[in-house]
């Protein structure tokens, strides 16, 4: 298990900067900050001294080797927009970007899973194609669409929650909702197939024999062995609410990591941007390690070595 961890933590570090190398060469190929952050009114001799102050004149080669050391001891610059350390101010942002990624996630995962697990004991059933039809539904509907026809409804028409904001528990309802359907679409289409694979197993088959009640066959047996896709599933959405909720957290002014990376990149404001992304990308990778650590403690037939 140590060489396991020692090997995955090596790998992921090469993937964090190989990722972080691509994303400077991608940035500095779609826009001039410089550019943005002059009146159209300045002259080209305050151009090229504002380029000469970012660092923009020297050769590439020596602007990635600087961002690359930088990035080694955590050090990202100053953000050209707000015009403090860049890292800091992700790290601001990081507490709210989980908040709400891990209440849509606590609505969504109960809900898919029992609402997969009643499709497979039931198939064919008016409420297993009901179950389909609804998670068919989460998966294609926009995001923005939902998030923006829920403020509508409950917001401005209602007034039972607030529009958009952070705050208290109300705050967080609607993008939680919002982001949340996805979610149970997805899971729960894998549960039901999951579960009807293992239902039609002769270990279920045996215990049902055996007089075991079917709340046991069910939640201790046939859920437990499905429950690995189901938690790689689970985890890959989990780094999708964490680094995919830019849209919903701009619909609902939510001040997360996500809505800051859009206004970073309108901005061009490559420090910022680089640090954000370095952040998504550890939260991911350390994400993916707890996944893959979790086979061993809900199978022991996984081993690691």
């Amino acid at each position: 298990m140590t060489l396991y961890l020692v090997r995955r933590l090596l790998w992921s570090v090469v993937v964090i900067f190989g990722l972080a190398a691509i994303v400077f060469v991608i940035m500095h190929m779609i826009g001039d900050p410089a550019r943005l952050m002059l009146p159209q009114e300045a002259t080209q001799e305050q151009y090229l001294q504002l380029r000469q102050q970012m660092g923009l004149e020297d050769p590439f080669p020596v602007q990635f080797a600087r961002f690359m050391f930088g990035m080694a001891r955590l050090e990202f610059g100053d953000s050209l927009w707000q015009g403090v350390p860049a890292l800091p101010l992700v790290m601001d942002r990081v507490p709210a970007t989980v908040y709400l990624a891990f209440a849509a996630l606590i609505l969504s995962v109960p809900l898919a899973i029992g609402l997969g697990v009643v499709a497979a004991l039931w198939p064919g059933s008016i409420m297993d194609r009901a179950i389909t039809v609804a998670s068919l539904a989460g998966v294609s509907v926009a995001n923005f669409w939902l998030g923006l026809t829920l403020i509508l409804v409950f917001a401005a028409n209602l007034h039972l929650l607030p529009t958009s904001g952070f705050g208290g528990p109300a705050y967080v309802i609607l993008p939680a909702i919002t982001l949340a359907l996805r979610p149970i679409g997805r899971i729960g289409q894998l549960t039901r197939t999951t579960m009807l694979d293992e239902l039609s197993k002769l270990y279920v088959q045996t215990a049902r024999a055996k007089g075991l009640p079917e709340r046991t066959v069910v939640q201790v047996h046939a859920l437990k062995n499905a429950a690995l896709p189901i938690i790689t599933l689970t985890g890959d959405e989990m780094a999708g609410l964490l680094n995919g909720a830019a849209v919903i957290e701009t619909v609902f002014a939510w001040p997360g990591i996500g809505g800051l990376m859009i206004q970073a990149i309108e901005r061009r404001d490559f420090p910022l941007v680089e640090a954000t992304l370095f952040v998504i990308a550890i939260i991911v990778v350390g994400l993916n390690l707890l996944v893959d650590l979790s086979y061993a403690v809900l199978d022991p037939r996984v081993r690691y070595g």
